[in-house]
């Protein structure tokens, strides 16, 4: 397996991938589709700065695809950028013949697996932060596993989670909801998902301090040991 560090402005990454030119098909379309999005806030930018969501006379496919999920989890439509950008690479690489592919976009991933492949669980100094994982079963449709926090990381939240990781076959709108959920987070109870429309969310971890609970279908959690060298950062 190839790992590779990936970086171009301010989008940083990790690929995972068993072959060099799925990992040049991923960088390229992620090339591809942030300068679409950055062509896009040069046209509008009022796109690059709401907090609220906005689909007015949008005419990238990628600012599209974040808007929409966007506006699903009441949030702007930048909330959306890291799943959206990750998810343009892994389909990259999908159409290049990989069937094993996960790119990392700083907690944001998008993959498919031909194998199990477990994925670490970083939520601040919550006493389940470094020991817990997803277990993520084989996917031959792409995944998006993405997550927000309220005390890690320099994403704007306006929450309190350690981390709330959100499970969706649409990697934007796994991203929308991650930051809508963490922000407003308040308890770990059925009803605080339920007062909402999670329509093509397939399941949610949230985890507070000592609290953690879940809603929908989520991956088995395990016992893990996570090594927090490997967590997707800037150099």
């Amino acid at each position: 397996m190839i790992r590779e560090h990936f970086q171009y402005r301010t989008t940083i990454t990790t690929i995972l991938a068993e072959e060099e030119r799925h990992i040049r098909a991923a960088k390229n379309a992620m090339v591809d589709a942030r300068s679409e999005l950055e062509r896009e806030i040069i046209r509008d930018p009022f796109f690059g700065s709401t907090y609220d969501p906005y689909t007015t006379e949008i005419s990238s496919p990628v600012a599209q695809r974040m808007a929409v999920a966007s506006e699903s989890a009441g949030v702007g439509p930048m909330a959306a950028v890291a799943g959206t950008i990750a998810w343009s690479g892994v389909e990259a690489m999908q159409d290049a013949g990989a069937t094993f592919a996960v790119i990392d976009n700083g907690g944001d991933i998008a993959l498919i697996t031909d194998r199990e492949v477990t994925i670490g669980i970083h939520a601040g100094t919550s006493p389940f932060s470094g020991n817990l994982a997803f277990r993520v079963s084989p996917q031959d449709a792409i995944l998006g596993i993405c997550t927000s926090s309220a005390t890690v990381g320099p994403s704007v939240s306006f929450g309190t989670a350690d981390a709330v990781t959100v499970f969706s076959r649409n990697v934007s709108l796994a991203d929308a909801w991650a930051t809508s959920l963490c922000n407003d987070f308040t308890e770990c109870s059925d009803a605080f998902f339920q007062a909402r429309d999670l329509r093509g969310v397939c399941g949610i971890c949230a985890i507070a301090g000592d609290l953690l609970c879940r809603w929908g279908r989520l991956p088995d959690i395990v016992r893990a040991s996570v090594d927090t060298s490997l967590i997707t950062a800037g150099r």
